[in-house]
């Protein structure tokens, strides 16, 4: 019954044929690096980031670029918090392949069209598709949600 339950919730299918592993038909290898990364590691490096931007906020306000008061009755407060963390993994993710978060837990975002490394643009489009939760929600027979698969790109382990 879980099978059939996460055919349909697992968003649809891909074109490429079954297969025996998550990635196998991305040709990335069953286990080890560049294997692709389970939803608790991600989930695990998502945390870690956001924590990290709020560290950054807290710091700013702490130093006088954010008045405390204006930070802790008004919306600024998140909305600070989640550009840092926008801002944060589109960088991140552009100049090193992985997020402060996905460092820590072994990951990285691998480009699966055999360019070198994920370029601005990607790195830019995905961290908006993150931020908008939703496409990181549905995943393929891959493990991969929306924002890897529509920038051609897929969280793997390091």
């Amino acid at each position: 019954m879980a099978r059939a339950m996460g055919s349909w919730l697992s968003g649809p299918s891909s074109d490429l044929g079954p297969s025996d592993y998550p990635g196998q038909r991305l040709g990335l290898p069953e286990t080890g690096p560049g294997s692709i990364a389970r939803f608790g590691r991600r989930i695990g490096a998502l945390l870690i980031d956001w924590f990290i931007a709020y560290g950054l906020v807290g710091l700013a306000v702490g130093v006088g670029l954010v008045s405390r008061d204006d930070f802790l009755y008004t919306p600024l407060g998140s909305t600070s918090i989640a550009v840092v963390w926008v801002v944060l993994g589109i960088i991140s993710v552009r100049l090193f392949g992985f997020t402060p978060g996905q460092l820590a837990l072994g990951l990285r975002v691998a480009s699966i069209d055999n360019r070198m490394h994920v370029g601005l643009g990607r790195a830019t489009v995905r961290g908006l598709l993150v931020f908008f939760i939703v496409p990181a929600l549905f995943t393929d027979g891959d493990f991969r949600g929306y924002q890897d698969r529509f920038t051609n790109t897929a969280v793997v382990r390091r």
